[in-house]
C-alpha cells in the first residue's frame, strides 16, 4: 500500500519550488538561536530584497530537485547549518546578499550549554565598576579581578575559553558584565548558489573599502608602468606626449636650436648672460644703453631689498611679542608631546 503524503507537505514543497524559481541568487541560512520575535523583525527588514522560508531539510531537498538544481550543491550549502532556511533574491547578487544578512548579526551573552565560537580572551583593564561582590564573582570563574583606585580592575590578560569549549555556570553572564558577548545571533549565511556556482561565506566576506583602495592603487601602478614602457593607449597617450614634449624642449634648449617655442627661452638666457658679463666690466667699457639697463636693474634690486627691510622693521612690537608667545607655546606643546 502506497503511503499517503500529508497535504501540508505537498503545499510546503510547492511553496519552496516557487521560492526557488523566483530569484537568480539562492542561499541557505542558519537561523539557529535567533529568537522568534527577532526573526520576525529581520524578515520584515529584508523582505524587499529577498524571500525566506523555513522548512524541514527533506522537503527542501525535494523542492531543490524539482526546481532543477543539483542536490549535491544543496548538501554543500547545508554544511554547518543547524536550523536551515532557504533564501531567494531576484535583485541581489551573492555579495550583496551576504552584506545584507551580515547586518542582522549581533552578539549576546553565552548561556549554559552554548559553545564558544572562538578563543575568548579577557584583557587587562579597568572595568569601571564600583567595588562589590562582583570581584568575587569574577574570580570564581577564573577572571583575576581586584579593587584598585576605587574600581574593579582585571589584573592580567587571561585566556578564559578555547574555541569549542562549552559555557558552564555563570561564565557567560560574568563575561557579559565586562562587555564580552561572544555568541553571535542573526541570519548566518551558509553559502549561495548563483549562475551554477556555489559561493562560501569566506569568499563573500569582502572589505569593500579596502577593495576599492586596492583597485585604485593597482590602477595607478598599471598606469605608471604603461607610461614608463611607452605603452600606447587612449589613457596613456596624453601623458606620454606631454613627457616627450618636455624632454624635447629640454634637448632643444641645451642644443640652442632656434624655434618659435625655444626662442623666448634662448633670448632670455642670452640676455641674463650678457647682463652678468656687463656687470663684471668697468663702467668706462659700457655704452650708454647698457649702463642704463644695468642701472635700472640695480635700482630695482635695491628697491626690493629696501621694501623687504621696511616691512620687517615696521612690524608692530605687540605683533612681534605675540609671535614670540605663540612660538614659546608651540615649543611648549612639542615639549609636552615628547615628554
Amino acid at each position: 500500500m502506497i503511503p499517503k503524503v500529508v497535504s501540508w507537505k505537498k503545499d510546503t514543497v510547492k511553496d519552496l519550488v516557487s521560492l526557488l524559481n523566483s530569484g537568480d541568487t539562492l542561499a541557505v541560512i542558519d537561523i539557529h538561536g535567533v529568537p522568534a520575535g527577532a526573526m520576525l523583525g529581520m524578515r520584515a527588514t529584508l523582505r524587499t530584497g529577498m524571500s525566506i522560508q523555513v522548512a524541514k531539510k527533506r522537503l527542501m531537498r525535494i523542492a531543490w530537485g524539482q526546481a532543477g538544481h543539483s542536490v549535491d550543491s544543496l548538501d554543500v550549502l547545508f554544511d554547518g547549518a543547524i536550523q536551515p532556511a532557504l533564501v531567494s533574491s531576484a535583485n541581489l547578487n551573492s555579495f550583496e546578499m551576504f552584506t545584507e544578512l551580515k547586518k542582522t548579526e549581533a552578539g549576546r551573552a553565552g548561556k549554559e550549554g552554548d559553545v564558544a565560537p572562538h578563543q575568548i580572551v579577557v584583557e587587562k583593564m579597568d572595568t569601571g565598576m564600583p567595588p562589590g561582590p562582583i570581584v568575587g564573582d569574577l574570580n570564581s570563574v577564573g577572571i583575576p579581578a581586584k579593587i584598585m583606585g576605587g574600581t574593579v580592575q582585571i589584573q592580567k590578560r587571561t585566556v578564559i575559553m578555547e574555541a569549542g569549549d562549552v559555557f558552564e555556570g555563570e561564565m557567560g553572564m560574568m563575561l557579559s558584565k565586562i562587555g564580552i558577548n561572544p555568541i553571535v545571533t542573526g541570519l548566518r549565511l551558509c553559502g549561495t548558489l548563483e549562475g551554477g556556482t556555489v559561493f562560501s561565506p569566506s569568499t563573500l566576506d569582502i572589505d569593500f573599502e579596502q577593495f576599492e583602495s586596492d583597485l585604485v592603487s593597482y590602477a595607478a601602478g598599471a598606469f605608471n608602468l604603461a607610461c614608463n614602457i611607452t605603452w600606447f593607449t587612449n589613457q596613456t597617450m596624453p601623458t606620454i606626449l606631454a613627457k616627450a614634449s618636455r624632454e624635447a624642449m629640454a634637448v632643444a634648449l641645451e642644443a640652442a636650436i632656434a624655434t618659435a617655442d625655444t626662442m623666448p627661452h634662448l633670448v632670455g638666457r642670452a640676455h641674463r648672460g650678457a647682463m652678468a658679463v656687463a656687470g663684471s666690466l668697468d663702467s668706462d667699457a659700457l655704452d650708454e644703453e647698457l649702463a642704463t639697463m644695468l642701472g635700472a636693474a640695480a635700482s630695482a634690486a635695491a628697491s626690493a631689498t629696501a621694501s623687504t627691510s621696511e616691512s620687517t622693521s615696521e612690524a608692530p612690537t605687540e605683533a612681534a611679542e605675540e609671535d614670540e608667545e605663540e612660538e614659546e607655546e608651540s615649543f611648549g606643546g612639542l615639549g609636552d608631546l615628547f615628554g
